[in-house]
């Protein structure tokens, strides 16, 4: 093996070093790697290291485009409440932790086999969080399903991982033939639907009742809000229970102001009549998710009349300060919304409830207001003697549930065209993102910011790393001493590959660990001799989303690490059976299928 062999294998165990100890962030550790060949290759003019015009060739590549534009797509679903429609109708109320699981575990499988995993595992966190508090649920039995069943979804379609697009770009460059869109259900299927049984089998063997290190009902800060039913919305004539509203986390529902009586107790069985005045106390991410359901809007008129588009709304928390010139008038008499071009929504004051319509409290030093206002009122209002604090809300935009329909109708319309081959998945995936904008779905500025940049560079430096060892014979070796050890058997190579992948990915990531194992699985091709290299590549692909032995392994795992009250030793009990599960189904079904 040459010394550019050497060299390159010791970089990537470095990368590998550094990734497994959390030395730096990944995308700086990959770019780091990649900059050392580079350099490297040009100091010593070695022709097998990459030179600069080939490391970064691979950050063009239509899988990565391809990655960058789904988040796009996902945006749209999610900031038209697309997503929020399908979640809370599935999942009911179910009594058991079987039957919750049984609930969770199919429908999150069913989207993530289409849309990123992260964003359906943040969506779902605090839906089943409030199902935990509803039924007296162990969060610890259901968080992690959640995660694994994300990642069982996103085994079954081309789009279901950034890594199988990644992987499936790479075969195509290799002169071979491109994966359809669901030939991977031959085998992600089986893996899914095993996995699931396993769950509901070995969960409350394997995974301890355990309460959450962090809880969103911490926030001590206990918000006043007003909301009024909209006389044309879908809650008219549903009871409070039907309409989700008697069991929201960290919020409940106060009392009911309807014409001119007062609704002090409120049953589940109450019916919600046109212009009520609902009057909820809770914490800040509630409030944030109570104004996203559809047919409640603010009682106070003024968050209608502030003068900002609805795209460029956001939500902001303001402590006003002792200097604050409406200091004992009420909000509407000190005109809040024209001095400040902003609404008052909630009020939040030092944990009491505040008996008084919005419009008619008078403002206190200290008090802490849940504001509707332009992006730009935090930096506007920052260094303000009105207010101690500004801070915006995360993900507080304004819902267009009235696209809901236009999002998931693009999504299902791109997924049906690449299936039927009438456009390959970039163009498809580039015209539903325009769309997506087009529609109103999503703005561009949203959809730009949603771009995950760190994990587009972590790829494409992986695919430079994993190029360098192709070139520099690196694979080629490392598979002849796979094949070795396999006594030549494709079976058992395959096996071996699974087992490799597998490790790398819980030490490093899924993206990098398939692309660094993808020239390999090439070379012990070769070396085997077999015409076809795929059934090599694709136990290559499952493995490297399979994740299931670390938190770290995966990012969805992590997720739910803190609010799940894991334990790493928790991964590693229900995580591992589950990950040799799947590689002996892989083992068995990938060889008939290819």
């Amino acid at each position: 093996m040459p010394w550019e062999a050497w060299f390159t294998v010791g970089v990537v165990c470095l990368l590998i070093i550094g990734l497994a100890r959390n030395l730096g962030p990944p995308d700086l550790l990959a770019l780091g790697a990649l900059t050392l060949l580079i350099v490297v290759g040009k100091l010593s003019g070695s022709t097998r290291l990459p030179a600069p015009e080939d490391a970064v060739a691979n950050f063009g590549s239509t899988a990565l485009v391809t990655v960058g534009i789904l988040f796009v797509i996902v945006t749209g679903l999610t900031q038209t409440g697309a997503m929020h429609l399908l979640t809370h109708r599935l999942l009911g109320r179910p009594k058991t932790e079987r039957q919750a699981q049984l609930r969770l575990l199919p429908p999150v499988a069913a989207l993530s086999a289409f849309l990123n995993n992260t964003p359906i595992v943040a969506m779902f966190l605090p839906v089943v969080d409030d199902l935990c508090r509803k039924t007296g649920l162990s969060q610890s039995r259901l968080f992690l399903p959640l995660s694994y069943a994300a990642t069982f979804g996103g085994l079954c379609t081309l789009i279901g991982t950034s890594t199988n697009l990644i992987i499936n770009g790479e075969i195509a460059r290799a002169g071979l033939k491109p994966l359809g869109m669901f030939e991977l259900s031959w085998v992600g299927i089986p893996c899914a639907i095993a996995g699931m049984i396993y769950i509901l089998v070995f969960s409350k063997i394997l995974l301890p009742d355990r309460r959450p290190a962090i809880s969103i009902s911490d926030d001590p800060r206990q918000y006043t809000v007003e909301m009024t039913v909209r006389p044309s919305g879908p809650l008219v004539g549903q009871s409070v229970e039907k309409a989700g509203l008697r069991h929201l986390p960290g919020l409940f529902l106060a009392e009911i102001a309807r014409a001119d009586f007062v609704i002090p107790a409120v049953a589940p069985t109450e019916k919600l009549q046109a212009d009520d005045r609902l009057v909820f106390v809770g914490i800040i991410e509630s409030v944030v998710d109570l104004k996203k359901i559809r047919g409640l809007v603010p009682s106070d008129e003024q968050a209608a009349t502030v003068n900002v588009p609805d795209t460029q709304r956001c939500l902001i928390e303001a402590v006003v300060s002792n200097r604050c010139p409406l200091i004992g008038k009420t909000i509407r008499d000190g005109q809040f919304r024209s001095t400040y071009n902003a609404a008052v929504l909630a009020i939040a004051r030092s944990g009491e409830r505040i008996n008084a319509k919005l419009g008619d409290v008078v403002l206190q030093p200290g008090d802490t207001l849940l504001l509707e206002s332009h992006t730009a009122f935090e930096q506007k209002q920052r260094n303000s003697q009105d207010f101690f604090l500004v801070s915006s809300v995360e993900n507080s935009a304004p819902i267009r549930h009235g696209q809901a329909g236009i999002a998931l109708g693009i999504m299902a319309a791109m997924v049906v065209v690449v299936t039927i081959g009438l456009l390959d998945i970039m163009t498809a995936a580039m015209t539903a993102a325009g769309l997506m904008v087009a529609t109103r779905c999503c703005t561009g500025s949203e959809g730009r910011r949603s771009v995950d940049i760190s994990l587009l560079l972590v790829i494409g430096s992986a695919l430079g790393l994993g190029k360098a060892m192709e070139t520099t014979g690196a694979a080629a070796t490392i598979a002849e001493a796979i094949i070795n050890l396999a006594g030549g058997n494709e079976r058992a190579v395959l096996f071996a590959l699974y087992l490799v992948t597998m490790i790398f990915t819980e030490l490093i990531t899924n993206n990098a660990a398939a692309v660094l194992m993808f020239p390999i699985a090439l070379a012990s091709a070769k070396k085997l001799g077999v015409d076809d290299p795929r059934p090599l590549i694709v136990a290559v692909m499952i493995a490297a989303s399979a994740a299931f032995v670390t938190p770290f392994g995966y990012q969805t795992n992590l997720m739910v690490y803190g609010p799940g009250g894991y334990r790493y030793s928790d991964y590693v009990r229900f995580g591992l059976p589950l990950g040799l599960l799947f590689m002996t189904i892989c083992v068995i079904l990938v060889p008939l299928v290819w």
